[in-house]
This record gives C-alpha cells, sequence and structure tokens, in this order.
C-alpha cells in the first residue's frame, strides 16, 4: 500500500509509517503499513477518538485496521479499542486481566482527567480485551516485506508495556509511555519505578543508536533522549543501573 502522509495530520516516520498526536491528553497513536494488513499502535482515549483514527487509517490505507497493539492499560490509549471490530488486538502479558478487573478504575481515570462522564462509561463498558498476549517477542508479517516486533519490555510505567520495533530506515520504536518527551514521565500508583530503567535499556537494545523514538506524549526523540530519561528515572528513584 503506498500512503500519502502529506496533508493528512500524521507524521511520516519512515516508509509506510507514521504517527498522530490526538489533541487533549497529545496522546500517540502509530500506523504501520504492509502489503495485506495495517497495524495501529492505541487507540486513543474514547470511543469517539477511536472512530477518528479508524476512519484517517482507511483513508490514508484504503484498508480497514486488522491488528491493534496497546501499549499500556491507561485510558488515553485503550478506550478507543472496541470501534476497531475485527482486528486481532495485541498486549503485553497480563494486559487482559488488568482491563477485566479495573474497569471501574478506568472510568473514574478519565473523568478525572476530563473526559466526559458518559464517554468514559460507554467506553469503559464497551472495552475490548486483548485476544493475544506477548510474553517476550512477536513478529507481526503485515505483507510485503514489512514486519513488526511487538515486545513485552515492561514492566515501568505500568506493570504491562509493550513496545512495537519497525524495522527499516530508519527503525522505528513506539514506546508507550516508558518514554515521554512533552513533560516528566508519569509515575502513577500503577507505575514498577525500580524496573523503569531496565525497561528504558530494553528499549535501547531494541532500536539501537539509529533508530527513531516515539514516545506516547510528546514529540519524536533519539537514543541520547531515552538514555538521559533513563538516567533521570534512576535518579529520580534511587536506582542503581
Amino acid at each position: 500500500m503506498t500512503v500519502t502522509w502529506e496533508g493528512s495530520g500524521w507524521e511520516r516516520l519512515a516508509a509506510g509509517v507514521g504517527r498522530c498526536r490526538l489533541p487533549v491528553w497529545d496522546c500517540t497513536a502509530g500506523l504501520v503499513v504492509g502489503a495485506d494488513a495495517v497495524l495501529l499502535v492505541d487507540a486513543g482515549s474514547s470511543l469517539r477518538e477511536g472512530a477518528r483514527l479508524r476512519t484517517e487509517a482507511q483513508a490514508l490505507t484504503g484498508a480497514r485496521v486488522t491488528h491493534l497493539a496497546l501499549t499500556h492499560p491507561h485510558f488515553d490509549h485503550v478506550l478507543g479499542a472496541a470501534v476497531f471490530a475485527g482486528a486481532e488486538v495485541f498486549g503485553a502479558v497480563g494486559l487482559d486481566t488488568a482491563l477485566a478487573r479495573g474497569h471501574e478504575e478506568l472510568r473514574a481515570d478519565a473523568e478525572r482527567e476530563g473526559l466526559d462522564a458518559r464517554a468514559a462509561e460507554e467506553a469503559v463498558d464497551a472495552l475490548v480485551r486483548p485476544r493475544h498476549t506477548v510474553s517476550g517477542e512477536w513478529t507481526l508479517d503485515l505483507g510485503g516485506g514489512r514486519q513488526a516486533l511487538l515486545a513485552n519490555v515492561g514492566p515501568g510505567h505500568t506493570a504491562h508495556d509493550l513496545a512495537v520495533l519497525v524495522p527499516g530506515d530508519p527503525e522505528v520504536v513506539f514506546c508507550g509511555d516508558l518514554v515521554e518527551e512533552s513533560g516528566d514521565p508519569q509515575a502513577g500508583p500503577d507505575a514498577v519505578p525500580s524496573r523503569w530503567p531496565d525497561a528504558l535499556d530494553r528499549l535501547l537494545a531494541l532500536g539501537g543508536e539509529d533508530a527513531v523514538y516515539v514516545p506516547g506524549h510528546g514529540a519524536v526523540v533519539d537514543a541520547a533522549f531515552v538514555r538521559a530519561q533513563r538516567d533521570a528515572l534512576a535518579a529520580r528513584f534511587g536506582v542503581s543501573h
């Protein structure tokens, strides 16, 4: 599939790989396009936002989203998932259980952050859990030589952090909220601070020095930024590395 990113509101990262920054929470969604399949990375904060991503992805590619990777179980990344009917949904091991047990917490968190109460309730009621859980690495063949590697690199930001590596020139790594550029990394009650620096080391090993790293929030960064954020998190939480 040939994708024309210009004027779409999406940022081209490499051939067949792009991302957009959604409004309000500045959450990233990624798109990886193969000859036979389309992978979306994260689904937005509501059914309405998910529907926007679905429409834009189809307009860009001429095809429906066939695969959906959820980087972690926070509302602004998962609550749009239900609109992707028929898509194969992936997450880190334990994400399915976390979403199944965390409905009330998800709804409350979304409302605290400013999502309309009805929109939050509708999205949580329709919530889709991953059918496929990744314990190590899982390679998706999207056709035409395009692959995407799903890697369980956490815990860190949460107990269920999934990264997506797209080989190419350059290689692209979707980091979820393990990396944030538009503000300090957020460590909520479900974070595992003692393991977070190690998770960033795994991200760096996955992508290498020349990869493009895509934070869950903010502008695209390089390996040096990820390394500096790892060091800052280690100092912040008193973790040796």
